[in-house]
């Protein structure tokens, strides 16, 4: 699936309206069960691919720029 390859190259997925964003961290590029991180409104919980990829379903999410980390998570 390509968000997941997406996800594995540090695009960051999200909205900057309602602040949400999904994306996978360096530390975490190559092992087997990563973990991404989903941030709203200012707090952060991790949640496994199956996870990540629902959010970024459900909510709509698109390729975005993170307020903080830019336009890669790596």
């Amino acid at each position: 699936m390509l968000t997941i390859a997406e996800l594995q190259a540090g695009v960051i997925f999200g909205d900057n309206n309602t602040q949400e964003y999904v994306y996978m961290p360096g530390s975490e590029i190559g092992v087997d069960n990563p973990v991404c991180v989903y941030e709203n409104a200012g707090q952060r919980r991790d949640v496994d691919m199956e996870e990540a990829l629902r959010l970024i379903r459900v909510r709509s999410l698109r390729q975005t720029k993170h307020p903080v980390l830019g336009e890669s998570s790596c």
